[in-house]
């Protein structure tokens, strides 16, 4: 349980803005509160009020009100006092409030109130903070549902299907001199696989939920002046890297940010992955197999005009554990009776061609 610190902090972000909120929690919420504004607060109802200094002076006038325990966020005494959104004023009524007897809340205090008073569960204790910091509206509604514990009920079912089953196995072993054969029937195996289903759906929904927020680590790989800054720049929007003829003209990482869909893409451009005895090139390399070993989904990009060379082939060799996805770049260099790589993907990144299909492989499922 919390221990019996009243805190405070101002909950509104840093800035400028028409109202600022600062937040009391804890048994002397209500006893600062009415201190505060000289008056009696109620629960459950709004006031208007001046919020006072030790000399009776008004610092601030704004709304105030009082969630008494448990019904509040935190499970205990809450007061909440809304004024205006400056940054003096705010630091102001926050020293008033912790010269009444509160003390500065640590970050994430409150959250943690919540889950130690039972008033959310860590998972929804988790998705307050991905529903805050969510980069897309797919990840806001995604922590929204985990929010009102539609995440939570899925683990508690199968927290409990698999304590029941554990139950029925025991009884079987206890009883096993009565000559009823408990798993004959097959049952114990029908719902010990129902169980491992469920258990996958969840790490399944646990992963897009971490992608999500996270965003999806896109890195494109292949030999120089296969084409993979051209890419970067038409996945980005603008020319981010530059292009040229001379191969080796990106010698180091070049990462940059952007949404498909309202999934966050994180598309990191790599050196050429070839042998070279320059130290500037060969540290480019290195980083580029780094960035290989961490990515989501890796682009392996092969030049059509020139098709797959044996070098090609050895980079496609040391990318089998890891996965890629073959894609035969600068495909309007082909001519009409060119054969191509029926389990490949071509694009050109100047006529547009397999950019739609190339932007749906690299969110897979989501």
């Amino acid at each position: 349980m919390p221990d019996g610190d009243t805190i405070a902090a101002i909950s509104t972000p840093p800035g400028i803005g028409g109202i600022g909120i600062v937040r009391i929690s804890g048994p002397r919420a209500l006893e600062i509160g009415n201190i505060l504004i000289a008056g009696k607060l109620q629960k459950n109802r709004v006031r208007f009020k001046k919020f006072l200094d030790a000399t009776g002076q008004a610092l601030d006038h704004g709304l105030c009100f009082y969630c008494q325990a448990p019904h509040s966020f935190s499970g205990e005494d809450v007061v909440e006092i809304q004024g205006h959104g400056g940054p003096i004023l705010l630091d102001m009524l926050l020293e008033r409030v912790c010269e009444l007897g509160a003390r500065l809340a640590r970050a994430g205090e409150f959250s943690e109130r919540a889950f130690l008073n039972g008033k959310v569960d860590l998972a929804q204790a988790e998705a307050i903070a991905d529903l805050i910091e969510s980069g897309s509206r797919a990840a806001a509604k995604a922590a929204m549902r985990s929010l009102e514990g539609l995440f939570s009920k899925q683990i508690h079912e199968l927290v409990e299907d698999i304590i029941n089953l554990r139950a029925y196995i025991e009884a079987a072993l206890d009883f096993a001199e009565e000559e009823i054969d408990f798993l004959a029937d097959g049952s114990v195996d029908d719902r010990l696989k129902s169980s491992l289903d469920k258990l996958q759906e969840i790490i399944g929904q646990a992963e897009n939920g971490r992608v999500l927020n996270e965003g999806l680590t896109i890195t494109i790989a292949g030999l120089p002046n296969a084409g993979k800054s051209s890419l970067l720049n038409y996945l980005a929007g603008y020319d981010a890297a530059i292009v040229t003829d001379i191969a080796g003209t990106t010698r180091d990482v070049l990462r940059e940010h952007i949404s498909l869909n309202g999934i966050p893409l994180r598309i990191n451009d790599t050196a050429g992955l070839r042998d070279s005895d320059h130290p500037v090139e060969k540290e480019g390399v290195r980083r580029a197999w780094q960035e290989i070993a961490a990515a989501d989904r890796v682009l392996l990009l092969v030049d059509a005009s020139i098709g797959m060379t044996e070098a090609d082939e050895s980079i496609a060799r040391h990318l089998e554990s890891t996965g890629y996805c073959l894609i035969y770049s600068k495909s309007d260099l082909l001519d009409g009776s060119s054969d191509k790589n029926a389990d490949a993907l071509y694009i050109s990144t100047l006529s547009g061609e397999g950019m739609e299909e190339l932007k749906k492989l690299i969110l897979g499922n989501f």
